[in-house]
């Protein structure tokens, strides 16, 4: 059986039910039926290798893991070749995040972020007390001017911008970040979560600027979503600040060893990527032929605006009662989108089947 055809266990079908179902009628259904497409998870499993990895570093769930991950900081840098006081290891790129949060904040102070874009920044900023400036795309493929940048966010003390973009799958090319990193003085905080399924990366800029800061994480393209893996890589200064309030044993052994495996065995990785990219060239093309218009993407999920008279919350509510999951973002301007991320084949044949009922029926 190929990558590509790979499912993960229990059944991945929809019940065949009236579009209109409501939620309450699929509470009995095991969860394993469900088509779980909304938190923008690789849908294989690790390849046996890391699995084994993992396996064996339960073995030492009785001890303490490094408290610095060191191993894991060294294999990082190793990987994108910088020096390991350039990297911090995080449970999650989001504890980086919320490092940046903590270390460059007080009360009252306030942080840009490209929206429409990752929500974990408005819970972080209110968790700080600091004010979210939201800086507007000047499109949602390019970035708006570092003129309009320094107007909307000229007081902040860093901007913060995914590439590609999360949750409208954009990418923007490299130069332009660097034209925004080499304009301002602030600090960049560029979000690369789903760069395995992009053209290009910011890497290269880490050692040309020292206000800019990479994150990382192997949620996404490494299947590891639930070891909590992430990786700021960055100027040493801005390294050490961040490092310094992060709490001790913040990566438990096995995440700490599955991360190391992962960094020796990424072409282990490359067919199942391919996969998901093939799959998301067949979701962005068979919906667009009921209506919807599905924004290009290079990330592992589609933005798709919904056809007709109902809004995404309405296609989403709909879908759940198939036990199909998407997501919706209302609050950032999306009113009229559903996120569909890009799961096994077998499981997207079940979303656009579905997708595909509910359009019928609801024209």
């Amino acid at each position: 059986m190929s990558a590509c055809n790979e499912s993960l266990s229990g059944p991945s079908g929809a019940h065949k039910s009236d579009p209109a179902a409501r939620t309450s009628d699929i509470t009995s259904v095991h969860r394993t039926a469900y088509v779980n497409l909304n938190r923008n998870e690789n849908p294989f499993p690790l390849p046996a290798v890391v699995m084994s990895a993992a396996l064996e570093a339960f073995k030492e769930h009785n001890v303490y893991p490094e408290e610095d991950s060191g191993s894991l900081r060294s294999a990082a840098a190793r990987a994108y070749g910088v020096s390991v006081e350039q990297v911090i290891a995080g449970n999650g790129s989001s504890e980086i995040l919320g490092l940046i949060y903590q270390a460059y904040l007080t009360a009252g102070d306030a942080v840009a972020m490209l929206s429409p874009g990752f929500g974990f920044n408005h819970k972080l900023a209110a968790a700080n007390g600091a004010h979210l400036l939201e800086v507007q795309w000047a499109d949602h493929n390019a970035l708006p001017t570092a003129q309009r940048v320094r107007q909307t966010a000229g007081g902040a003390k860093f901007i913060v911008l995914a590439n590609p973009n999360n949750p409208t799958g954009t990418f923007v090319p490299i130069v332009e970040i660097e034209r925004l990193v080499a304009e301002t003085d602030q600090l960049v905080v560029l979000d690369e979560a789903y760069v395995d399924f992009a053209p290009d990366s910011g890497l290269r800029l880490v050692d040309r600027y020292q206000n800019l800061l990479l994150l990382r994480t192997f949620s996404k393209s490494y299947a590891a979503a639930g070891l909590r893996i992430g990786f700021g890589v960055g100027d040493p200064q801005v390294i050490s600040r961040l490092r310094s309030i992060q709490n001790l044993f913040n990566m438990n052994v096995i995440g700490q060893s599955v991360g190391v495996s992962i960094f020796e065995h990424r072409d282990a990785y490359r067919g199942r990527i391919e996969c998901i990219l093939q799959e998301r060239e067949r979701t962005t093309l068979a919906p667009s032929a009921l209506g919807f218009h599905v924004m290009p993407s290079h990330a592992n999920f589609v933005l798709a605006r919904v056809p007709g008279r109902y809004d995404g919350r309405w296609w989403q509510r709909a879908l759940q009662a198939r036990n199909v999951y998407v997501a919706t973002f209302p609050e950032q301007g999306l009113e009229h989108f559903v996120r569909i991320s890009i799961g096994t084949a077998e499981q997207m044949d079940t979303c656009l089947s579905v997708v595909s009922d509910i359009a019928g029926a609801a024209t």
